[in-house]
């Protein structure tokens, strides 16, 4: 009876023991446990900070990053305008590339129009001086022309007065300039002769001192004579009062014929 008893007791105090034991543990498992809740307490609430932390600096990158995107978009908008710019001025530097070109061609033309405008000139300011001294000429011969005239007229009127009464001619048949050419037949003259003041053989015609004043009109034909000889036909192309112009019939005279020779009116 005391033998189970004290085993009793001893399993007892053994039992007691294995739960102070365990109690002991449990006790210490708890208080690591403890401990390391606050640890995580502790990193959780560091871990929350910094979170937040984030939080606000990836706020404040979001606002930095939109603001940038606006920045980017105004950017891009300046580079399009900009761009835009460009091909306008590449657009306007072609086009003034060819207008320059366009006037550098017009500048040659003119050029061209220029040299030969002076070649034009310079032939025209000749030919004004050749026309100026051609003027002089015919004024010179004008001058010696009329000086004929008044001598001619004042032979005539010296003529006129000494017969008293005008010169009159007959028909008459006049022989060839040579005998070795065949006589001229039925060249018949009437009414008046004068003579051949001016022989121009460059316009081929010739100046007879008889005029309006003398009955003369405009086609009327002459033929001209030297001692009797018949050098061929003008016919009177100008008339003025006391002169008229004729031209040769016939071009191959004009070699022929001379200041001074005789010319009658032909009968019509």
């Amino acid at each position: 009876m005391d033998n189970k008893a004290k085993a009793l007791t001893l399993l007892l105090i053994v039992l007691i023991l294995i739960s102070l034991g365990l109690a002991g543990g449990v006790f210490y498992l708890l208080q690591q446990e403890q401990a390391k809740n606050l640890a995580l307490q502790g990193e959780l609430q560091a871990a929350t900070v910094k979170y937040k932390k984030a939080e606000a600096e990836l706020s404040t990158v979001k606002k930095k990053n939109s603001e940038l995107d606006f920045q980017l978009s105004e950017t891009k908008s300046k580079i399009d305008a900009l761009n835009s710019e460009l091909q306008q001025e590449k657009s306007m530097h072609q086009e003034s590339i060819v207008k320059l070109e366009q006037l550098q061609t017009e500048l040659e033309q003119q050029r061209g129009t220029k040299s030969v405008l002076e070649k034009k000139l310079n032939q025209a300011q000749e030919d004004t001086e050749k026309v100026i001294a051609r003027l002089q000429e015919l004024n010179a011969q004008k001058d010696a022309l009329e000086a004929k005239i008044k001598e001619s007229e004042t032979r005539q009127t010296k003529a006129q007065s000494s017969s008293g009464q005008g010169v009159e001619l007959a028909k008459i048949v006049v022989a060839s300039e040579s005998a070795g050419q065949p006589q001229q037949k039925g060249v018949a003259l009437s009414g008046f002769e004068g003579n051949v003041l001016v022989v121009n053989k460059e316009y081929n015609f010739v100046v007879l001192n008889l005029g309006s004043k003398d009955g003369v009109k405009i086609g009327d034909m002459f033929s001209v004579f030297r001692k009797n000889n018949y050098l061929g036909d003008v016919k009177v192309e100008k008339v003025h009062d006391s002169m008229s112009a004729a031209g040769f019939v016939d071009p191959q005279i004009k070699d022929k014929v001379s200041e001074g020779d005789k010319v009658a009116l032909k009968a019509q």
